[in-house]
């Protein structure tokens, strides 16, 4: 299908390739992994045509078609709804579907044969490309992805980024092109909508190439893995857990044959050295030298995975019981998050807290890091020293700083070396800790933030998405310093390897009450897949399928009317929301617009200012949209009572 042969790529005059070559073949599934760096998206880029390579070709079958999903789609904008945006993937059924109302309407004055026949040829085609069963679809799809069957109604534009993100990987995925390129589709996803994308991977037609870092998404939707890295491409024949323990074995064969021709280099040497000068010798030296320079050379493994060491230095234990939260409730307005809920944190307990987007799990780190006020106690344990990182915490590092003295005015008492021990740990070596804040990538600015949180010499840690723009091995680097801390932490994640590898509790919010399974993920996982099985088998008990179920006693004509009334009332508390809603989408958008001025990060208070007011009203926007759907829920409520 795409045949990609000798391709080489300068920046500058850098090499991101040489001759590198692959062969893309309908259905493959691959995973394109590699370094920050080594030109994963660049690669996506030139097989998509919007980068030319400096050599080499890239051949097409003719009838390959490519969508490629990449953060550039982060700044469309519409004033369509996000369902009518899903639906210009079938652009084709669309173009019927108005070709056909214009018949129609013509048929309004027009009854001729002609116009009959040509309204029976559209309407064929239409049903041919399923034309019936496209809004149904979209549907599906935006709704497996985590839109609420309220939003599918709501324009484009009065979504953020990431959810903006998401409705163009289902306009993707409802079109079906030849080729898939997802790059980092797992950033803008909670946990159910990425099991949800990976099992429609699974089963998708045609041919995908993901770049990700979630390491359980490449396992569980691609089946062939490709490296990037010394310039070129190498592909391995299974999933990412396959290509780590190949790549083992293949390094062990590769560091042997390097060991051993070093050795037959140094032999050699010495001959030509020694014999240099002897003219009985002159034949042999010229050979060995000559099959010196013919030699091609094996390279030394380059070991990718990182092992860290962390000291981390406590200057006071805490007591047994780190935080209690006793009979605690939480409600915006009528919304209900928490509702009587008693949970508590020990000494030494590595806890993920899981679920969907929307359930409350930030609300409830605030709650235990005791910035959000609630009905209840919360019991703060003795000697707790906290250290909260939350992703605005990038926009709280002060942009003129270099990296080296951001981490000094963390007011660890560290000395320089130490500090840059930490920072090699995070792949900041040499000069690079002396890089301006203001010049980091996203994922460079979450490491610093990061270490800063594991210097403070804090008992206790609450992190908020620590691996959202982190790759895989900065990844693997913050397992092995939370699996070396020896203090508390609470961590909120949607990366399964990242929970699995350092988690010995999960918390998930359910019916507005903290629920606690004392174990690791993958014991989790297993029982709540035997709950549901369970739940599954109760659903229609054996008695219930011979006892028809009571027939529904219908409400009086007054009950009826009194109903309605309510019904009206609550329709026009929800036009009210809606109106509140749409204002608060408006300031958002704005607000945005203004953090994504690069100069306000010069101006280091007006930027706090702008930042609090940012995060007030998203606040304010995710209660409003609770309001919403506990109206809309009580009117369909009331509405099967009529």
């Amino acid at each position: 299908m795409i045949s990609i042969n000798n391709l080489s790529y300068f920046i500058g005059g850098r090499a991101l390739y040489e001759n590198a070559s692959l062969h893309i073949k309908p259905k493959d599934k691959i995973g394109l992994v590699g370094l920050n760096g080594t030109g994963k998206s660049t690669l996506l880029k030139i097989i998509s045509g919007d980068y030319q390579p400096s050599s080499g070709e890239i051949q097409k079958s003719k009838d390959c078609t490519i969508g490629f999903l990449n953060q550039d789609l982060l700044s469309y904008q519409s004033e369509d709804s996000i369902l009518e945006v899903a639906l210009e993937a079938f652009k084709e059924t669309l173009a019927l579907q108005a070709e056909i109302d214009g018949v129609l309407k013509q048929m309004e004055t027009d009854y001729s044969e002609e116009i009959i026949n040509k309204l029976a040829h559209l309407q064929d085609r239409f049903e041919a490309n399923e034309g019936y069963t496209i809004k149904a679809k979209a549907e599906e799809v935006l709704e497996g992805i985590g839109f609420s069957t309220k939003d599918l109604s709501r324009p484009l534009k009065t979504f953020s980024g990431g959810w903006r993100m998401r409705v163009m990987l289902a306009k993707l995925l409802l079109e079906k092109p030849s080729l898939l390129m997802l790059d980092e589709p797992t950033n803008h996803l909670d946990l159910p909508s990425i099991q949800w994308v990976e099992n429609y991977l699974k089963t998708y037609e045609g041919a995908v190439i993901v770049v990700s870092h979630d390491q359980d998404f490449l396992d569980n939707c691609i089946e062939t893995t490709v490296e990037v890295s010394q310039h070129t491409l190498t592909a391995y024949a299974g999933n990412y857990s396959f290509y780590k323990s190949e790549k083992k074995e293949r390094q062990e064969i590769q560091q042997n044959a390097y060991e051993n021709q070093q050795q037959m280099i140094k032999q050699a040497e010495r001959f030509i050295e020694r014999f240099r000068a002897k003219a009985s010798k002159s034949n042999q030296v010229q050979s060995r030298v000559k099959a010196l320079e013919r030699m091609d050379k094996v390279h030394e493994v380059i070991d990718d995975n990182l092992a860290v060491n962390f000291k981390f230095k406590f200057s006071q234990q805490s007591g047994r019981d780190v935080v209690v939260l006793e009979e605690v409730s939480k409600a915006y307005g009528d919304i209900q998050i928490l509702k009587n809920t008693t949970a508590r944190i020990e000494r030494g307990d590595k806890i993920a807290l899981i679920g969907a987007n929307g359930k409350g799990k930030s609300t409830l780190l605030r709650i235990i890091d005791g910035t959000e006020p609630i009905q209840g106690e919360r019991k703060e344990g003795f000697n707790v020293i906290k250290s909260f990182f939350a992703q605005h915490q990038l926009e709280a590092l002060n942009v003129n700083n270099e990296i080296l003295q951001e981490m000094l005015q963390a007011g660890s008492k560290k000395t320089e070396m130490e500090l840059r021990n930490v920072l090699g740990c995070f792949l900041f070596t040499n000069d690079d800790v002396f890089k301006k804040i203001k010049v980091l990538s996203g994922g460079e600015k979450s490491r610093v933030a990061l270490a800063k949180t594991l210097i403070s010499e804090a008992n206790f840690l609450l992190l908020d998405e620590p691996t959202n723009h982190l790759d895989m091995q900065s990844v693997n680097i913050l397992i092995q310093a939370l699996q070396q801390y020896e203090g508390t932490f609470i961590t909120v994640s949607h990366d399964r390897h990242f929970i699995r590898g350092v988690a010995n509790k999960i918390w998930y919010i359910e019916n507005h009450q903290i629920k606690e399974y004392l174990g690791t993920y993958e014991e989790y996982v297993q029982w709540k897949s035997t709950q549901v099985e369970k739940q599954t088998v109760q659903t229609v008990p054996a008695a219930q399928k011979e006892k028809p179920a009571p027939k529904k006693k219908s409400a009086s004509t007054f009950e009826q009317n009194e109903i309605k009334k309510i019904v009206r009332q609550l329709e026009k508390e929800l036009e009210h929301v809606e109106a509140q809603i749409a204002e608060i989408e408006i300031q958002k958008a704005s607000l945005e617009d203004v953090l994504a001025d690069q100069s306000l990060y010069e101006r280091p208070e007006e930027m706090e200012k702008v930042n609090k007011e940012y995060h007030a009203v998203v606040e304010k926007e995710t209660i409003l949209n609770t309001e919403w759907e506990n109206l809309a829920e009580k009117i369909e409520q009331l509405q099967d009572q009529v």
